[in-house]
């Protein structure tokens, strides 16, 4: 499922392996480290990046959108797909 993350850039959610702030030092290094290896994709369109999302293939992508929001949108995707099985059993049955 794909998720908005800010600024008409969407990502596939089902490839998130991390949503985390970007204010520790850990992170910071991470993000670094990502830039050097060309693996960073910024999707903050110059905006400060309030989030930080760690994907599967080790790409690092930045977010001006809030950890708690982007993860609620994940929950929200996932929960409709919970929901749209459960009418396509319903139809059946």
């Amino acid at each position: 499922m794909l998720i908005h993350i800010g600024f008409g850039n969407i990502v596939n959610s089902s490839k998130i392996i991390a949503i985390v702030s970007p204010d520790s030092a850990p992170v910071k290094r991470m993000v670094q480290s990502a830039r050097e290896k060309g693996t960073v994709i910024d999707a903050t369109q110059g905006r400060k990046t309030k989030s930080v999302l760690v994907m599967e293939n080790s790409q690092v992508v930045l977010s001006a959108l809030l950890p708690e929001t982007i993860a609620g949108r994940v929950q929200g995707s996932a929960q409709a797909r919970e929901d749209s099985g459960a009418e396509e059993t319903d139809e059946r049955g």
